[in-house]
């Protein structure tokens, strides 16, 4: 498939155009500073713009076939990239009739009970966003909610049974992401995402 990544530079965006890649599917890197990603016979890096309108945004999607919302600035931009940006993607998307659409959230950011104090603001725009993708489109969506995001080796083990706070590799995020492309199972899907014991593509397929 052909493949565009809103936050192509980020730690989990780059891990997974990699697994698409490996995948055999065809990518297109967006991201704000496009100069960063190495264009090859499999990744064209494309210039994206959060703060851009609904149609800039669109123009640069080509003839992607899925999408998907692995951006963030981490606290520095959060309404107009983490909130109205992955909106603005959403609708965007819908523009331009493609349908699969696969979303990074957070853990519990549709369950403000559960929120802790560190990061408030973040969930807060996650919330307001998942809700926008559940509610206010007719996307063929899957969000991921994954714990916590660590800088280490991944297990390639998850649950999806997660009820308290969790931890993740950034390395078995990018895997989840890359592996819900296959499973439709998981469309219209919330998962919660946390260290396990489960291989990830027996956990996909039962969710």
């Amino acid at each position: 498939m052909k493949i565009f990544i809103a936050g192509a530079t980020g730690r989990v965006g780059e891990e997974l155009t990699k697994n698409l890649v490996t995948q055999g599917h065809f990518v297109y890197a967006g991201a704000r500073h496009e100069e960063n990603i190495t264009k090859s016979e499999d990744v064209e890096p494309v210039h994206l713009d959060m703060h851009g309108s609904i149609d800039e945004i669109a123009e640069t999607l080509n003839d992607a076939e899925a999408v998907y919302f692995v951006a963030g600035s981490r606290g520095k931009d959060l309404l107009q990239t983490d909130l109205f940006g992955a909106v603005k993607l959403m609708q965007a998307v819908e523009q331009k009739g493609i349908k699969r659409y696969i979303h990074l959230s957070s853990l519990f950011a549709l369950q403000p009970e559960k929120w802790g104090t560190a990061l408030t603001d973040y969930n807060i725009a996650k919330f307001f966003s998942d809700n926008w993708l559940i509610d206010k489109t007719s996307l063929d969506y899957t969000i991921l909610q994954p714990g916590s995001l660590l800088e280490t080796p991944g297990s390639g083990k998850i649950t999806t049974d997660v009820t308290g706070k969790t931890e993740n590799s950034i390395e078995d995020v990018a895997l989840v992401l890359a592996g819900l492309l296959k499973q439709d199972n998981t469309i219209k899907k919330i998962i919660l995402m946390g260290n396990g014991d489960t291989p990830i593509a027996e956990a996909l397929k039962t969710i």
